[in-house]
C-alpha cells in the first residue's frame, strides 16, 4: 500500500485531520469521504491509480482523527466552510479536482455550485442527496430531534478489531477480509475501557431538526461549471433511503439533469461502497475522466 502522511489543521476552532498520499508537487486530487466513514477509506483507490497524484483526503469534523464539535447537531453548511478552508490551505487560488462519496459527494457537489471557480473537475460517487421533504413534516422532525437531544444514543463499541472488521463485512458482504482488516484499524480506536469504539461522534446519528431542501440543492447544482463524472453502483442499496425504487430512480434522474455537464457511469458488480468493491475500475474511470479535454458549452449541452 502507498503510505499516507497526516497533517492537522486548526479550522474554525476544531483540529481537522488531512491524509496525504503521493508527492507534494504532483497534480492534486481531493477526496471526500461519506457518512460514518474516514479518509483512509480511499486507500484502495489511491493504490490503484496509475498516474502520479497528490491525493488529499480530510476526515470531516467529528469523524476519524478530526476533532468532534461538542454539540448536539452537526450543521451541513459547516462542511462547506471546512472544505473551503482546506482548499485555501492546500491549493490557494487554484481550481481543483474534487471527488466525493455519498455524503462527501453531496458536500463537494453543492460546494461546486457555490464556488464554481474553485472546481476544475468533479467526481460524484453516489452522492444522490436525501429525499425531498414537505413543510408539514417539520413539527414531527423537531419533536423527534428534541427527544434525541434528551437521550443521545452512544456509539457502539466492539471487543476486538476482528469484530470491527466483521461489522464492516456485514454492512458490505463484498468487502474482502484483508480490506476489512485494514479499514477496521482506521475506523475504530481503543477506548478507556479497552473496547474498540467507532471513530465517529454519536451526534452524527441524531435526526437533523432541519428539513432537507432538495430544490435549494438543485439550485446549487445548476451553477456547477466543472465537468462532472457521476458514478452509480449496479447493486447500490441507496434506494432504501430515497423511497420506492421506481420513484427514486425518476427523482435521481431529475436531479442529475440539473447538472450542466455530466457524464453518468455505472459501476458493475459493486454496492454503495464502490471504492471498496471495485477500486481498480474506479481508479481507471477517474483517471480517464481527468485526462479528457474540456468540452465546449455547446458540446456539454
Amino acid at each position: 500500500m502507498m503510505p499516507s502522511r497526516s497533517e492537522f489543521l486548526a479550522i474554525r476552532g476544531l483540529r481537522i485531520h488531512l491524509r496525504h498520499w503521493g508527492p507534494q508537487g504532483a497534480p492534486k486530487l481531493f477526496m471526500a469521504h461519506g457518512w460514518m466513514d474516514m479518509s483512509a477509506s480511499f486507500q484502495f483507490v489511491v493504490d490503484a491509480l496509475q498516474g502520479e497524484w497528490h491525493v488529499i483526503a480530510p476526515d470531516w469534523r467529528g469523524f476519524g482523527l478530526s476533532e468532534r464539535a461538542g454539540a448536539d447537531t452537526y450543521w451541513f453548511p459547516d462542511y462547506f466552510a471546512d472544505l473551503e478552508a482546506i482548499l485555501d490551505h492546500c491549493a490557494p487560488g487554484e481550481a481543483v479536482n474534487l471527488l466525493g462519496h455519498s455524503m462527501g459527494g453531496n458536500i463537494v457537489s453543492v460546494y461546486a455550485g457555490i464556488r464554481p471557480e474553485r472546481v476544475a473537475r468533479l467526481v460524484n460517487l453516489e452522492g444522490f442527496g436525501l429525499p425531498a421533504t414537505r413543510p408539514e413534516q417539520a413539527p414531527g422532525r423537531y419533536a423527534r430531534w428534541l427527544e434525541e437531544v434528551k437521550a443521545p444514543a452512544p456509539m457502539r463499541a466492539y471487543a476486538s478489531l476482528e469484530e470491527v472488521a466483521a461489522r464492516l463485512q456485514k454492512t458490505n458482504p463484498r468487502l474482502p477480509a484483508a480490506r476489512a482488516a485494514f479499514l477496521a484499524q482506521h475506523w475504530a480506536a481503543r477506548n478507556a475501557q479497552g473496547s474498540w469504539e467507532i471513530l465517529g461522534d454519536p451526534a452524527h446519528k441524531m435526526t437533523s431538526p432541519l428539513l432537507y431542501q432538495a430544490e435549494e440543492v438543485m439550485a446549487c447544482w445548476r451553477r456547477i461549471t466543472a465537468p462532472v463524472l457521476w458514478v452509480e453502483a449496479e447493486h447500490t442499496d441507496m434506494w432504501r433511503w430515497m423511497g420506492p425504487k421506481e420513484h427514486a430512480r425518476a427523482e435521481v434522474d431529475r436531479r442529475l439533469a440539473q447538472v450542466p455537464d455530466v457524464t453518468p457511469r455505472m459501476m458493475p458488480d459493486a454496492g454503495h461502497m464502490l471504492h471498496h468493491d471495485q477500486p481498480q475500475l474506479l481508479a481507471r474511470m477517474i483517471e480517464e475522466f481527468l485526462a479528457q479535454p474540456r468540452r465546449s458549452a455547446a458540446e456539454a449541452a
